[in-house]
């Protein structure tokens, strides 16, 4: 029989979802003696797995519960196959996505600050706040109060399972699509062809994983092939973007952007991230939605079906990927 090691958070309900014919152990939060499982699935957070790894043995399988796996890559015994969690955050992530965007381009954030100081400004001061953004000194008629999202131009770089998915709720609002992968396919460019790309985006999605390729794939210099105004999305990983960088563009006001995640992370308090001007930001909630568990969980029940029975497992990281 199977011996299936899940988090100490594992109720019942999660753990009905996985087959009958395995023996499943809820691992402890901090175990005192070694444990025997074939197949490992992480906890979400590297604080939980770290006092647990020391004392499995046995390990034949890594599965995670999330589409990253930079952190679980330092858990895998010797000889063990890493699958991610591909699929699982497609849903909520692009949801997540699209939202920022539409919030950024009806520059929700300037308004929240008015409802939060009881102002109902003038017509001509939300022009002016959509004037510094793109650093014109034309004044329109009628007043700009908030930008339209079609037709524009979008970049999704990291275009897999979630990449596709942000792409398929932002067609129906007319944009144009440019997608951009590790590797060069029909309708997708390679990112080392990315800063020459940069220039033809109002909005720079990045969906990449972190790996030592991705590290800072954003940075100063890319910045600088960004148009006036471009909004950069990262509801990748925190550092894939140079966080300094970033700093000083959205203080001289060249982009705007919108932050699932950060470097660091937590956001310490104090941080200039937390007063830069034209930013939306959120403390890394894009995939937590009711239903991300059980979706998990229905995919770690697939693969441990998969493994019983002999067959392929699914998601498995070759590399950094």
């Amino acid at each position: 029989m199977i011996r299936v090691g899940v988090p100490y958070w594992a109720d019942a309900p999660l753990i009905a979802k996985l087959p009958k014919e395995a023996d499943v152990i809820v691992l402890p939060k901090a175990p005192a003696v070694p444990i025997e499982i074939d197949f490992w699935v992480t906890p979400i957070f590297a604080k939980d797995a770290q006092p647990v790894a020391p004392f499995l043995r046995g390990v034949k399988v890594v599965q995670s519960l999330q589409a990253g796996v930079d952190w679980q890559r330092n858990f895998v015994p010797p000889g063990a196959i890493l699958c991610d969690a591909q699929g699982v955050h497609n849903v909520a992530t692009s949801e997540w996505t699209v939202s920022a965007i539409l919030a950024m381009t009806k520059f929700l954030p300037f308004y929240f600050d008015l409802q939060r100081a009881g102002k109902w400004v003038s017509r001509d001061v939300a022009d002016e706040n959509y004037r510094s953004i793109y650093k014109t000194q034309t004044h329109n008629y009628p007043p700009v109060l908030i930008e339209e999202l079609e037709g524009k131009t979008v970049m999704i770089v990291g275009y897999g399972s979630i990449g596709k998915s942000i792409e398929e709720r932002l067609v129906p609002f007319g944009v144009n699509i440019v997608r951009v992968a590790r590797s060069a396919k029909p309708g997708v460019e390679p990112v080392s062809r990315l800063r020459e790309l940069l220039y033809t985006a109002d909005i720079i999605v990045l969906i990449v994983p972190l790996t030592p390729e991705t590290h800072h794939l954003i940075d100063a210099d890319a910045i600088a092939c960004m148009k006036q105004g471009a909004l950069l999305v990262n509801a990748a990983r925190g550092p894939v973007v140079d966080t300094d960088a970033l700093v000083e563009a959205l203080t001289d006001k060249r982009i705007r952007a919108a932050l699932d995640v950060t470097d660091p992370e937590p956001l310490p308090e104090g941080h200039p991230l937390w007063t830069a001007p034209n930013l939306l930001l959120t403390p890394h909630v894009g995939g937590s939605s009711p239903l991300f568990m059980p979706r998990a969980f229905d995919l770690v029940a697939q693969q441990i079906r998969r493994f019983m029975h002999g067959e392929s497992l699914k998601n498995v990281v070759h590399g950094d990927y």
